[in-house]
């Protein structure tokens, strides 16, 4: 594959990261690998990169026994838990869970579970996955309560004409962390932001992007 966009992206990554005053190393970027080949991935590999996201749990255990083993896959999708037992075990870092339910079996395994990211429906849109706003903070709770830990927050604001348009959603998503971080239990991570609108997300917090047309489909 053509790895400009993916170089572009890390460019406009810095330079995001830049204007804000933040350290571009403190920002991850996930290349979301859904759809694409064995091949792709292992040429942005190649190149150095090692934080992919997939939200299929089929096609994630399929590409997993075919990558390098030190890959840090992400499971960035909505989850089933009768899913959970084929990726738990590859999963650096669950982004999806939303529900008390999943929160349950994602415990079930060998070894103690990965870390996983509340996700908020932020925008409060029916047809969207995600935990409302609200009530962020009874699962956050529930979560510790079942031995496992949450690292922060994942939200996907509603599609904008513009990526100005999701900048109050991000703020909203800091802002709500910020609100449910305690002194014995902070919450480290936002994800928030996509090919669309990473850009302001970094400005607004962002410590992982999830990208992937921006990287495997450049524009010229």
């Amino acid at each position: 594959m053509d790895l400009a966009g993916y170089r572009r992206v890390l460019e406009r990554t810095a330079a995001a990261a830049s204007r804000s005053g933040r350290d571009v190393t403190t920002i991850t970027v996930v290349a979301v690998s859904k759809g694409r080949g064995v091949d792709e991935i292992k040429s942005l590999y190649e190149a150095g990169h090692r934080d992919f996201g997939e939200n299929r749990a089929g096609e994630m255990a399929e590409k997993v026994v075919e990558l390098p083993g030190d890959i840090r896959w992400h499971f960035v999708g909505s989850l089933q838990s009768n899913k959970v037992r084929s990726v738990r075990s590859n999963t650096h870092l669950l982004h999806s869970v939303d529900r008390r339910s999943l929160a349950k079996a994602w415990v079930k395994g060998i070894g103690g579970p990965p870390p996983v990211l509340i996700q908020v429906n932020i925008g409060r849109e029916e047809q969207k996955g995600g935990i409302d706003p609200d009530r962020a903070g009874e699962l956050v709770g529930e979560v510790i309560e079942l031995g496992i830990e949450p690292q922060g927050l994942m939200a996907i604001p509603p599609l904008g004409s513009g990526p100005e348009d999701s900048r109050r959603f991000f703020v909203d998503l800091r802002e709500l962390r910020a609100e449910l971080s305690t002194e014995s239990h902070q919450l480290h991570h936002l994800s928030m932001g996509m090919t669309n609108d990473f850009e302001v997300a970094i400005e607004e917090g962002a410590s992982i992007i999830r990208v992937g047309r921006a990287i495997f489909e450049p524009t010229h």
